[in-house]
């Protein structure tokens, strides 16, 4: 799934390509991925594109007075075309979802892989109409969010485990399964440590927020949105490396798997040796 870094980084590709460029039409191969229906998605054509951002996950490219805001789920990508669509095959059954088609034929196909699909896409006059953004909760990357401001948060989310504090988007946005648990490796804390902690252990934590999120951006600095995937996963330290040797201290990489996910951690980094149990609820094994 993409997660902050690699949004924003599909942010400034974006921008570089599409800025100022007027929009022919955008086709809707996957009629389930879009949300919303006024206004319509003819509402764009003709207009050009003033800009590209993100609110947390989600893209927002801004046509006119319309935003097109996507969240690309789990399995959801964007694709740069440089010339014209081609059709091949039958409409609906591979993993295009929707195609926006630039002056000249250019543009952007917006996919998803496999068959539970969660991509969304959504036309508003206003970011905020969207359910998902008017929910998030404070960017980990803002002047705003302080380590007091991350006090106050954990505080509110009291015994709460911190993995599902730091992957609850209302709570804070843009952190996904995947860079909770570099977070938490990098923090050398165990998943399922509660949200209250020392003065010490916040710290400790919120460095790693910052370190870990900054750096992954500034490795995905320059790449292109076809380069970005490849990126994230050669440089992760335990997500998705089970059966691996962490790198910094050599011990096997353990997961823990749930019904829609699975967490990866290292058991000498991050709970003093013991393995957790693998299931829903788990504590540390006594």
């Amino acid at each position: 799934m993409p997660e902050l870094p690699e949004v924003h980084a599909l942010v400034i590709d974006l921008g570089t390509r599409l800025n100022g460029r007027r929009v022919e039409r955008l086709d809707i191969v996957s009629f389930a991925a879009l949300k919303t229906f006024d206004p319509p998605v003819s509402a764009l054509a003709g207009q050009f594109i003033d800009g590209v951002s993100r609110h947390g996950k989600f893209l927002d490219i801004t046509v006119g007075e319309v935003h097109l805001v996507m969240h690309l789920a789990r399995a959801g990508w964007i694709r740069w075309r440089d010339g014209a669509p081609v059709q091949s095959g039958r409409v609906g059954k591979g993993p295009l979802a929707a195609r926006l088609v630039l002056d000249g034929g250019s543009g952007l196909d917006i996919t998803e892989a496999g068959t539970k699909k969660s991509l969304a896409i959504y036309l508003v006059a206003d970011p905020s109409d969207v359910p998902g953004i008017a929910r998030l909760g404070p960017d980990p990357l803002s002047d705003a969010f302080t380590e007091q401001r991350f006090a106050d948060i954990l505080h509110e989310a009291g015994r709460s485990q911190i993995k599902g504090v730091l992957r609850n988007q209302s709570i804070i946005a843009g952190i996904g399964n995947a860079y909770s648990d570099e977070i938490l490796h990098a923090a050398k804390m165990s998943p399922f440590k509660p949200a209250t902690m020392t003065p010490d252990e916040l710290t400790r934590l919120y460095d790693a927020i910052q370190g870990t999120l900054r750096a992954a951006i500034a490795r995905a600095d320059g790449l292109a949105a076809s380069e970005l995937k490849r990126e994230k996963k050669s440089n992760l330290q335990v997500h998705g490396r089970t059966g691996e040797a962490c790198p910094v201290c050599g011990d096997t990489v353990r997961q823990v798997i749930f019904a829609d996910s699975t967490l990866q951690y290292c058991p000498t980094c991050q709970t003093g040796g013991k393995p957790l149990a693998d299931r829903v609820l788990s504590r540390l094994l006594k």
